[in-house]
């Protein structure tokens, strides 16, 4: 082996491991939740990602990466998105465990938060989330979430074929 071939190796290694790293790399759950909710929030008062960034002087790929996560929210950033969206900088924490708790809380109410937060960080869930209550029988409502729970039963089962 000659030093042309070693260097290969090497090369070969380090980029393995590159792109290992940064497929590995997985967004902080706290940045997941505030982006959630920054999405949440702009997506309830009607505002575009363009409309946002161009309050804050960002670019609207910014407000994407913000808002799922991929990137983190500045202290700074934070407080001129609370004071666009009109909430305050506590909204965006809403809903996680408190550190000084000590303790993870109730399991079974972070695990519901957790699906209502997925849920609602969608655009067809928060848009269904609005929708729904204004569906004015319950019987028809009823139907829906029938409808729903049988094609999510029929995806759960075609994955279970799947593997």
């Amino acid at each position: 082996m000659n030093v042309l071939d070693v260097a290969l190796c090497v090369d070969n290694l380090w980029r393995r491991n590159l792109s290992e790293e940064t497929e590995g790399r997985r967004p902080n759950p706290v940045d997941l939740h505030v982006g959630g909710r920054v999405r949440m929030r702009r997506k309830l008062l009607g505002v575009s990602q363009e409309q946002l960034a161009d309050s804050l002087g960002l670019t609207f790929q910014q407000v994407q990466k913000y808002e799922r996560g991929a990137n983190r929210v500045s202290a700074s950033k934070l407080y001129e998105i609370a004071k666009t969206l009109q909430v305050p900088v506590s909204f965006f924490f809403d809903g996680l465990a408190d550190p000084m708790d000590g303790s993870d809380g109730d399991e079974i109410g972070q695990q519901a938060e957790r699906i209502v937060q997925e849920f609602l960080t969608t655009p067809e869930g928060l848009e269904l989330a609005e929708v729904f209550p204004k569906i004015g029988r319950g019987r028809v409502r009823r139907q829906v979430l029938d409808l729903v729970r049988a094609m999510a039963e029929e995806a759960a089962r075609a994955e279970n074929a799947a593997a």
